[in-house]
């Protein structure tokens, strides 16, 4: 099984603002990643008390170099002395706004891929967000191409600009991680199977790109320091805390999702509801007890007794609305032609990627499979939350109704059992109506807390929307999303 959808570290970074297969997209690892064990910390405009004096004389070297015939402009620093970062500038997809791609170089062997948009309005004031797609082992590309970049792939061979894309309000990184994830690789055939070693090479990539490209260096700390200003962390239909999660399996398939697959009393229902506890209190004993013994016995016995228990009829686990066109892969023609595209010699070029040892593959099951046998799945990635709260980092949560895989009750319910500042008035918040800007139309529910506006402890219901809920429901992701970084209250139209 695959990918937990990107958990978005919406880094909104300060300056303005997932377990794979069933995870969740985007961050630095907070989802079972994590989503995705971040290093954060709150922070406006922060610099060390010994910051602009001490570091003014540390500046980056910049030189031309040239690899297989692309041409990069190459970045060092004093502070990163194993690190170096190589950039070209590509005009595709969305040729109106200024590009980034390239590798930041981990060390002689490993290499982490990237490509930055600029905002579509005012990148110079518009925050920074960074998008990492679950899995792991899912190309944040993935992400780009299909759900929420400025331009969606429509063939193997032609992608179309995105109207409803979060470059309209943000600049934007899409990072393949892992290595051995999209074009990010180690010529040493070395790999990363923990959700720890992940952690520490986005990191890396944070602490080196967003203090090179940002000319305000009000993103990231000058060089030396440890903490980057996180403004807020969005997990995207994330598997974040599997017990309470794979719990929620049998009364979402059998009875509250909006469009149930099976009969509340069937033989499938039956077995579920036997299954669920046991999968729950394995998943527990790997909490309490974490090791291989523990860990990898509730990931195999709860895909196999409680997610994998629909495999015999043909829905999309990801949209329980449509079929399964691709069961050999994930459900969707797109990501195919995704890879399609990506290889394309003339991608290629323009991106600046390297002669890799592999070729680009959307999701790379044997990179997912090693954190799966290293019991990384069921992870308690939640626990990791609380602190971050308690700084001052904003949280949201959203998921779409019609995703079985990382299901809507099951991210409800984990939200309401964790426990942080803004907990009391998150239990007792209530459902609000999303309505969105334009058109007026209810896009799902929304549960807030800890302040006036978009909240700082938030979950949102997208209506309609499976595992990739932007590429279902655009305009009402992209709307959500603009209030989460403005700051604007979820019921307010105008």
């Amino acid at each position: 099984m695959r990918w937990v959808s990107a958990l978005l570290l919406s880094t909104t970074l300060l300056g303005a603002a997932a377990n794979p297969l069933v995870g969740s997209d985007a961050v630095v690892g907070v989802d079972n990643v994590g989503p995705q064990h971040i290093l954060a910390w709150p922070g406006v405009e922060h610099t060390a008390a010994n910051s602009v004096e001490e570091h003014r004389q540390e500046e980056f070297r910049s030189t031309i170099t040239s690899v297989n015939g692309v041409v990069y402009q190459q970045f060092a620093h004093p502070a990163f002395s194993d690190h170096r970062l190589r950039v070209t500038s590509p005009e595709i997809c969305d040729p109106t706004v200024k590009q980034y791609s390239g590798y930041l170089d981990i060390s002689d062997t490993r290499h982490l891929f990237f490509w930055f948009f600029e905002a579509r309005k005012n990148p110079d004031s518009a925050p920074l967000m960074m998008w990492l797609n679950g899995g792991p082992g899912c190309s944040s590309t993935t992400g780009l191409l299909f759900e929420n970049g400025p331009c969606a792939v429509t063939s193997p061979n032609t992608t179309e600009w995105n109207p409803y894309s979060w470059t309209n309000i943000a600049n934007m990184i899409f990072l393949d991680e892992p290595i051995g994830t999209g074009y990010s690789y180690a010529s040493d055939h070395s790999k990363v199977d923990t959700l720890a070693d992940l952690a520490v090479d986005v990191y890396a990539f944070l602490q080196f790109y967003v203090h090179k490209m940002n000319k305000r260096r009000i993103y990231a700390p000058f060089p030396g320091q440890r903490h980057i200003n996180f403004a807020s962390l969005i997990l995207a239909n994330g598997l974040t805390e599997p017990a309470t999660q794979f719990e929620s399996v049998p009364e979402y398939l059998c009875d509250k999702s909006p469009y149930p697959p099976f009969e509340k009393d069937s033989a499938t229902c039956r077995m579920l509801r036997a299954e669920a506890p046991i999968c729950e209190r394995m998943i527990e004993s790997c909490y309490r007890f974490e090791s291989l013994a523990t860990c990898v016995s509730a990931t195999g016995y709860c895909w196999a007794r409680v997610l994998g228990v629909g495999g015999n009829i043909h829905y999309n686990p990801y949209d329980i609305r449509i079929p399964c066109v691709d069961p050999d892969g994930v459900c969707y023609e797109e990501i195919g032609w995704i890879t399609s595209w990506m290889n394309k010699p003339d991608v290629k070029r323009a991106l600046g990627v390297d002669h890799s040892p592999i070729d680009f593959l959307a999701c790379n099951m044997t990179t997912n499979a090693g954190f799966y046998t290293q019991g990384q799945a069921m992870h308690n990635s939640a626990a990791l939350l609380p602190e971050l709260v308690e700084a001052g980092i904003r949280l949201m949560s959203f998921a779409g109704n019609t995703d079985s895989v990382c299901n809507h009750i099951g991210i409800e319910n984990w939200m309401l059992k964790l426990e942080h500042k803004h907990h009391e008035e998150f239990l007792s918040a209530p459902f609000l109506p999303f309505i969105t800007d334009v058109t007026g139309d209810v896009g799902g529910k929304v549960r807030t807390a800890g302040g006036s506006g978009a909240g700082n402890v938030t979950y949102v219901q997208i209506f309609d929307g499976g595992h990739m809920a932007p590429h279902d429901q655009p305009e009402a992701t992209l709307d959500m999303i603009t209030r989460w970084v403005r700051n604007i209250p979820f019921d307010v139209i105008g």
